[in-house]
């Protein structure tokens, strides 16, 4: 994709956590999701062939954990991992292993694995690190929040 925008993969195996965490990439112009997957396999295949820049990737999931997919990765990629997930509470194992692994930093979901107040209790501090991660200043949430609002009334 050419269009200067950052890419970014989003993998967790809910599909209601993937969809809020579009939401909230959604409304930042810098930014496009490419791809999305549900397990560590289909994220590691994915990688390969998008080539994202960032990837934000779940820990706990089905057929490969984000863990295991972040070794794999490594061998590969040069996209910056972003962890979110409900295991990987600040000082946690996972996030001390995450960090080892090379994450560019670790997010823990605000309330278990589906997450459903993800947005108001989390979607700033993605926003930032996705920008910081991508080398970007940080988000104009003053102009988000207009442009939220906009994409509101034209529905």
């Amino acid at each position: 994709m050419s269009d200067g925008r950052k890419t970014v993969l989003v993998v967790d195996d809910s599909s209601f956590m993937r969809t809020l965490v579009k939401q909230i990439i959604g409304v930042d112009e810098a930014f496009n999701v490419i791809g999305e997957a549900a397990d560590g396999v289909s994220a590691v295949a994915m990688a390969m062939t998008a080539k994202p820049d960032i990837i934000i990737l779940d820990i706990e999931m089905p057929k490969m954990d984000g863990l295991e997919a972040m070794k794999r990765l490594k061998l590969f990629s040069r996209a910056k991992v972003i962890i979110l997930s409900s295991v990987a509470q600040i000082g946690s194992e996972a996030a001390q292993k995450a960090r080892m692994l090379g994450a560019f930093e670790v997010i823990p979901k605000p309330s278990g694995a589906i997450s459903m107040d993800l947005k108001p209790k989390r979607g700033r501090q993605l926003l930032e690190v996705i920008h910081s991660a991508a080398g970007l200043p940080p988000p104009d949430f003053q102009q988000l929040a207009m442009r939220i609002k906009q994409m509101t009334v034209s529905e």
